[in-house]
């Protein structure tokens, strides 16, 4: 199990904080972005050192911006407007 802060904004993991995923976002999105996420994460490990690890660490990016555990602002100081249009962008797959 993953302790979040008080506020839910971020998980902490081996004492340390991370942000946590928007919970905004509809389940099965949340997994659709996920499933992109750790297949990009793949591709890094894959691409290492070659020329393609730039692109492979850019679409780790796109998921995590749509996931809300990377932009400015943060999912909690966005509208929900702007956070259903972060989570429904297009994130493509490697």
């Amino acid at each position: 199990m993953v302790d979040t802060t008080p506020d839910g904004r971020h998980v902490v993991i081996n004492g340390r904080r991370w942000r946590a995923t928007d919970p905004a976002i509809p389940e099965q999105r949340r997994d659709e972005l996920t499933r992109a996420l750790m297949a990009w994460r793949r591709e890094v490990r894959r691409t290492r050192g070659t020329a393609a690890e730039k692109r492979a660490r850019a679409g780790v990016h796109a998921a995590k911006v749509a996931l809300g555990e990377r932009g400015d602002p943060p999912w909690w100081e966005q509208s929900d407007a702007a956070r259903r249009a972060r989570w429904q962008a297009a994130v493509p797959l490697p």
